[in-house]
């Protein structure tokens, strides 16, 4: 596709986002920032968190899964359905019971300021590296596919990459940079609605094209056992019941236990409504995963009837620009594109938010609106610049594997979170403060070597998703070691 023509969707797409950006920046103070002066729409929470969830890789592998998992992966989308629950019920009551504006705050009510330092800490490493690791691959499929460059160089970094990357942060940084929270709130649902047209509008391409309907469909994918949901291997790594709970607790951790998730949603001033948004938010989460898995189904159909050899993250991409209409292909960067801003933009804020209130002491310091506002555009630079610079490291790597590593040790670190919480809510005792550290540092470390001693050993149960609840577990262990009698 012609550079200069996607230059120009993407000018249009962010001066659509710059327009939203003036409108509900004016005024804007601190707790515009950070809470949205607590009134946003809960309904336009609910939306735009959609867009958060679903990150670019999203768009492209989850269609992918489905050629050699089936539906496997909707085993999970049922726990995160679960969790969901869980967080509207135990965990927001208690956010807006402490009127809190960072969720790690309750760590420093109930342990003590070295366990709320801890917590905070955690989520920064972890939302640090998963977003830009999400960026970084978004923009890999975005050079390759507009500048045709060789993404499997590595150590070949093209002019291409590095404007692609300066580009889109420094869009996030434009819109972002005044309104913070309540700015995302509109942009992400704007963002949404063009994500999911984009899905919607390759589906009817696909189904138009082939001419079948959907209970045809459905029945081809049954021939094929594209349609399969559900693993009762006990010793597999998508075991039912271990994706279910796995599912659950990774919503519980990452969306519950998440600064950037929770912001939007104690952004929203009364409790009730934010319960509302959450269960809005997951029944329109379990239809959109099941139409990108739908879509996945389609994908490899359309891939089998006009002979193209194409599979996993590559189906889609292929598929849209290569052997479709050049409408699909504008709808897929539109998507993509839909898809990467809101998993970018909402980490540097709620970075800039947490970093600000939980490591610099905005909210405890005697200083003056301007002072802390100054300091607060401060870090949101300086977040922008990191997510530049991993970018460019993560290109430097270019190995998917190490890539997959950095994802899998930022789940880890959400570990120590859901054991820290539980502690705190399932139990009465105090802490040993000082102590929090070494035990949350110790337990992602503990479970590492859990799992590869299991692989190395010639076991055949495998460690897979529940990874997190073992994590949380360990954590919890050692809390209780150190535990006030």
């Amino acid at each position: 596709m012609n550079p200069i023509f996607v230059g120009l969707i993407l000018g249009v797409y962010f001066l659509a986002l710059l327009g939203v950006s003036y409108y509900t920046s004016r005024n804007a103070n601190n707790q515009t920032f950070f809470i949205g002066n607590k009134n946003s729409n809960w309904v336009l929470v609910a939306f735009g968190m959609i867009g958060t969830s679903l990150s670019g890789v999203t768009f492209v592998s989850v269609p992918g899964t489905v050629g050699t998992g089936g539906f496997n992966y909707f085993q999970v989308v049922i726990g995160y359905f679960i969790g969901y629950f869980v967080v509207a019920f135990v965990l927001l009551p208690l956010y807006y019971r402490l009127k809190l504006t960072s969720i790690y705050t309750y760590l420093h009510e109930r342990f003590g300021f070295h366990s709320y330092q801890t917590g905070a800490i955690f989520f920064i490493i972890s939302r640090t590296l998963g977003a830009t690791a999400r960026l970084y691959l978004v923009i890999n499929i975005l050079d390759l596919l507009i500048f045709h460059n060789d993404v499997t160089k590595s150590t070949n970094i093209s002019w291409s990459f590095i404007l692609i990357s300066v580009v889109i942060l420094l869009m996030i940084l434009a819109y972002t940079f005044k309104g913070g929270v309540k700015t995302i709130v509109w942009t992400d649902t704007l963002q949404t609605v063009f994500m999911l047209g984009a899905l919607l509008i390759t589906v009817g391409y696909i189904l138009t094209k082939m001419n079948l309907g959907i209970g045809e469909t459905w029945s081809q994918f049954s021939g094929l056992g594209y349609n399969n949901m559900f693993v009762f291997d006990v010793n597999s790594k998508d075991f039912f019941l271990k994706s279910i709970l796995g599912g659950m607790f990774i919503t519980i951790s990452m969306t519950g236990l998440d600064q950037e998730m929770m912001q939007k949603n104690i952004s929203i001033e009364k409790l009730g409504n934010s319960q509302k948004n959450m269960f809005t938010f997951s029944i329109i989460m379990v239809v959109v995963n099941f139409i990108f898995l739908f879509m996945g189904g389609l994908l490899y159909l359309y891939a089998t009837q006009i002979g193209v050899d194409a599979k996993g993250d590559d189906l889609y991409p292929i598929l849209a620009f290569q052997k479709m209409s050049p409408l699909i292909g504008i709808v897929f960067i539109i998507g993509l594109i839909s898809a990467l801003f809101p998993s970018a933009d909402g980490a540097i804020t709620a970075l800039t938010s947490s970093f600000c209130i939980d490591i610099l002491g905005l909210n405890r310091n005697q200083k003056s609106e301007l002072q802390n506002s100054n300091t607060r555009k401060a870090v949101h630079l300086t977040f922008t610049l990191v997510f530049l610079i991993l970018v460019i490291i993560f290109k430097l790597i270019n190995d998917k594997s190490i890539i997959g590593l950095i994802l899998k040790v930022a789940g880890y670190t959400y570990g120590p979170l859901l054991g820290l919480f539980a502690f705190g809510i399932l139990t009465k005792y105090k802490l040993q403060d000082k102590l929090t550290l070494w035990i949350c540092l110790a337990a992602p470390v503990l479970t590492y070597l859990l799992s590869t001693y299991l692989e190395t050993a010639g076991f055949d149960y495998k460690i897979g998703i529940e990874v997190l609840i073992i994590n949380g577990l360990i954590t919890f262990f050692g809390l209780w070691l150190i535990r006030k009698k």
